[in-house]
């Protein structure tokens, strides 16, 4: 008798705990559920998304380079439909080699430009910088050139960074600079490679 009489008070306790917590314990538990579902749910949509940007890559990647309609529109796709994968900021270079060879040089720059600040790899928004200050170059936009190669970097592509840093700064004459750019860059790339044989006579050009 005793021994119900304990488990009818523990449940009385309970009841009268519950009474004054459980409306707040059921909101946290709701909003735990609820977080992990959407968590779930975003999850499998990235994944899902990841899986089509691949295909959608894959299909870009053997487009014929001549084709030039098709390469901008599975380009305009992935930067579009899945640009918070690997593959938009990838697609956006390649869409951007293939509008300047065929002298469509604004657009070029425009997705340079996109892939700059959206990619999602610091080796793809290194290269966009690289190639989008290369044009700033070349359009003898001496300084915007300097701007975007004084900006940070992922450290693979130092060498080439300071390289092209050297021809903007001789070609504004200062070619004190150069030469410390040049020889940065020296330091930095592959000693067997070709690009530091150029560079070898660019400084010595300098000197």
């Amino acid at each position: 008798m005793a021994y119900d009489l304990e488990e009818q008070e523990q449940l009385d306790e309970f009841k009268a705990w519950w009474k004054q917590h459980g409306t707040l314990i059921s909101r946290v538990f709701i909003a735990l559920l609820v977080s992990y579902v959407a968590y779930q749910a975003w999850h499998y949509y990235q994944n899902k998304q990841s899986v089509a940007g691949s295909s959608l890559y894959q299909e870009l990647v053997v487009t014929d380079p001549r084709d030039l309609k098709t390469l901008l529109a599975k380009s305009a796709s992935l930067m579009d439909d899945y640009s918070g994968t690997p593959y938009a900021g990838r697609a956006a270079l390649m869409a951007a080699k293939a509008n300047y060879q065929a002298k469509q040089v604004a657009s070029a720059k425009a997705q340079l430009e996109w892939a700059a600040k959206h990619a999602s790899e610091a080796s793809v928004e290194a290269l966009a910088n690289l190639q989008l200050a290369s044009i700033l170059f070349e359009e003898k936009d001496l300084n915007g050139a300097l701007a975007l190669l004084n900006k940070s970097h992922d450290a693979g592509f130092d060498g080439l960074f300071a390289d092209l840093k050297g021809d903007v700064l001789a070609a504004l004459g200062k070619n004190a600079e150069a030469k410390a750019a040049y020889q940065e860059a020296l330091d930095k790339l592959d000693p067997a490679g070709k690009v530091r044989a150029l560079t070898q006579k660019k400084l010595e050009s300098l000197a």
